[in-house]
């Protein structure tokens, strides 16, 4: 079977195509994985680390405003302390709606136990009764409960920065695994642009180069041609046809 020298470059360039495609839906497919998965899990867990520190911030007021109320200064007091009541109850039911990690539920669990029981604390009169201005009751007792509280908060936002690392060293990882079949691909191309070079020199300017010089050297007394291209396409029927040319000129040069 003759082989066409137009299939034959064909052949390289959709060889060329083919792998170009392949990386390209390789890299579409890590990229959309992650941006479903890991992207996702990293947007959970900053808005649980926002919610622990809106948390956190709401125990801060609170304190502030417990001291008001040991001074005596009932109204400001308990308009802080209802204030940040309120901020810290809703960014915790938050933080419940969006549990993902292991053990997460187990540290809001604590948060809830803990806090519960610092505010039933401060939630009792505290101005006009034996309270007001008793510092050692608030170290002992009411400052004891707010660091066991604040601990309990500050462990769930731990576990969610340790994890939202984690997540974002996985982030990095499947980016790198993204990349990966583009590069595989950039070299795999200029190795086949090598090689397709090479076959291209081979079986078509080298030929092409041969007939030239049997055309430019030609001699009506030199009947001895020899253009042996060792292929069977296009160009050996050129080759085939210019020696037939040449010989048909030649006997007609003889009669």
């Amino acid at each position: 079977m003759v082989k066409k020298i137009k299939n034959k470059i064909m052949a390289g360039f959709a060889l060329l195509i083919t792998i170009l495609i392949v990386a390209g839906s390789l890299s579409i497919y890590e990229f959309t994985n992650m941006g479903k998965s890991v992207i996702s899990l990293i947007d959970d867990n900053y808005k649980t680390i926002a919610d622990s520190k809106t948390m956190l911030e709401a125990l801060e007021r609170e304190d502030s405003g417990i001291l008001l109320l040991l001074l005596g200064r009932w109204e400001q007091g308990r308009e802080i302390i209802q204030a940040a009541d309120s901020s810290f109850l809703k960014s915790l039911a938050q933080a419940e709606n969006n549990i993902t990690e292991e053990n997460e539920e187990e540290h809001i669990r604590r948060i809830h136990e803990s806090y519960t029981n610092y505010k039933a604390l401060w939630k009792r009169p505290i101005v006009d009764t034996e309270k007001e201005g008793n510092i050692v009751w608030y170290f002992e007792t009411l400052h004891e409960s707010f660091l066991k509280t604040k601990s309990a908060v500050n462990d769930l936002m731990e576990l969610n920065q340790k994890n939202l690392y984690h997540e974002s060293t996985q982030l990095k990882n499947q980016s790198r695994r993204a990349i990966m079949p583009a590069i595989v691909a950039i070299v795999s191309v200029i190795i086949f642009s090598i090689l397709l070079n090479f076959f291209i020199t081979r079986y078509f300017v080298t030929p092409i180069g041969k007939l030239t010089e049997v055309i430019k050297t030609y001699n009506p007394d030199n009947r001895n041609y020899s253009m042996d291209m060792g292929f069977n396409d296009e160009i050996k029927q050129l080759e085939e046809e210019i020696l037939n040319l040449i010989d048909k000129i030649t006997r007609r040069q003889e009669k």
